[in-house]
């Protein structure tokens, strides 16, 4: 099957003759090309589309094969450019290559030859790219990581990924800190019709709100201090594939019209740039946050998260698929171990990492498994060598609550107020705990506190 239509390729050529014969071996081949006339057109096409291959003559009345490799290569940096030049052009060529021109052919040349360079130059830039976005797939991601477990939980929100990834549809995946959402969304990708594309993951919450612009869309040289080179953004770099957006509910309201404008349209524009770049990706975004209740309280849009909730995966805390714990540390224990060590979890130990209720889930998981290996002297883990402290159940309990007030005839409301005064006192009134511990949201915990007027004293 000839896959050669997905690649792009622009033929510039005053010779008429020259560029339609050579237009025409190149579609007979497969390629989808473009046609320019001179430099001047050639130019004007760059600055609203991007493509694999250039093959452009060297020298043209008005803009030379030069300009156009320039303009290329400031805007395009992975596009590679194939110059035709005659032998008195050879310096000139010879500085188109110092310019980063990908190669150059002698007129006359042979259709064939240069159809065998063009397949070489779509090789070496397949290559680039993908080694660029696996260098930042690396940063967050463990590409041989898996989703372990059998869990009914579980195993309904893979079949709904699968279901989602054949489709072209933005996801949101919500949940937990440490439940997997990262594994989630590559696992979307790799069921995808892009699984062959780039997977380029970005933490928001780690980029500082000034340089979130610059990441996603790139600048131009020059465009602000320090920026002394062309930088390509991850959307950029992400290009048929997909882009995953961790953290989305912490990137700052300033930025989210560009980012749901490029949502909208693929089009987005460098910082200090003047043209707009059209890429096709898909946005998988995910969050430890409510982000409607981020709406309602006006730190997130409203038209941005409906754009990205198309479909939403919630991952389930691992408090709730407990039946897994027993595989992902057969897991771990492999990954962990050197070769041809034998290390397990005695019954014991298994029960005790049973009865946990793993507040920093399948990644807290991890990290026990990881220091109880370190730490045990034998073969056999116990109970002993997993670095746990379990937390007390939360005392008092309503009826000692009720007890030690000496009142048993309260109303439900008056239950409900000496009932959270309490926790937040076992807390040392820390609200987000305290509303971990109570099963409800921070923002539901305030709004009671201020119904009741619940105070330190």
């Amino acid at each position: 099957m000839n896959t050669n239509n997905e690649h792009k390729i622009l033929v510039v050529d005053d010779d008429r003759s020259i560029r339609e014969i050579l237009a025409n071996h190149l579609i007979e081949r497969g390629y989808k090309v473009t046609e320019a006339e001179d430099g001047v057109q050639a130019i004007k096409i760059l600055q609203s589309e991007s493509f694999d291959v250039i093959i452009s003559d060297l020298k043209m009345p008005r803009v030379n094969g030069i300009e156009v490799l320039k303009f290329a290569k400031e805007n395009y940096p992975d596009t590679e450019v194939i110059m035709m030049t005659g032998y008195g052009e050879m310096q000139v060529a010879i500085d188109a290559m110092k310019m980063k021109a990908y190669d150059f052919l002698l007129k006359p040349f042979s259709f064939e030859e240069i159809c065998i360079r063009v397949e070489h130059a779509i090789e070496k830039r397949k290559l680039e790219i993908d080694n660029k976005a696996m260098r930042l797939q690396l940063k967050g991601f463990r590409s041989k990581d898996q989703i372990i477990g059998k869990s009914k939980a579980l195993i309904e929100i893979l079949e709904l990924a699968k279901r989602v990834a054949v489709t072209s549809s933005n996801v949101l995946i919500t949940g937990e800190s440490g439940t997997g959402k990262e594994l989630m969304a590559y696992y979307i990708h790799n069921n995808s019709m892009r699984k062959e594309k780039p997977f380029v993951a970005i933490n928001c919450a780690s980029i500082p709100h000034n340089l979130m612009e610059s990441e996603l869309f790139g600048h131009e040289k020059g465009a602000y201090t320090d920026a002394y080179q062309l930088k390509q953004g991850l959307v950029e770099i992400a290009k048929n594939g997909s882009l995953f957006l961790d953290g989305i509910g912490d990137v700052n309201i300033a930025i989210q019209p560009k980012l749901l404008r490029f949502i909208e349209t693929g089009e987005f524009r460098r910082i200090g740039g003047t043209h707009n770049f059209y890429v096709d990706v898909r946005i998988i975004a995910a969050t430890n946050k409510n982000l409607k209740e981020e709406v309602i309280n006006g730190n997130f849009r409203e038209d941005l998260f409906y754009r990205l909730d198309v479909v939403s995966i919630n991952m389930p805390p691992l408090r709730n698929r407990k039946e897994d714990i027993p595989l992902l540390v057969d897991y771990f224990i492999q990954k962990k171990i050197s070769k041809g060590q034998k290390k397990t979890f005695s019954d014991s130990a298994m029960n005790f990492l049973m009865d946990y209720d793993w507040p920093g889930n399948i990644r807290e998981l991890e990290h026990v498994v990881e220091s109880a290996l370190i730490f045990s002297k034998s073969d056999i883990i116990h109970p002993s060598d997993i670095p746990i402290k379990k937390e007390q159940p939360i005392k008092p309990i309503l009826s000692n609550i009720l007890y030690s007030y000496n009142k048993t005839d309260l109303s439900l409301e008056e239950m409900e107020k000496i009932h959270i005064t309490e926790i937040l006192k076992k807390f040392n009134w820390n609200q987000t705990q305290a509303a971990k511990a109570l099963k409800i949201s921070p923002k539901t915990l305030y709004t009671k506190i201020r119904r009741y007027n619940i105070s330190k004293e």
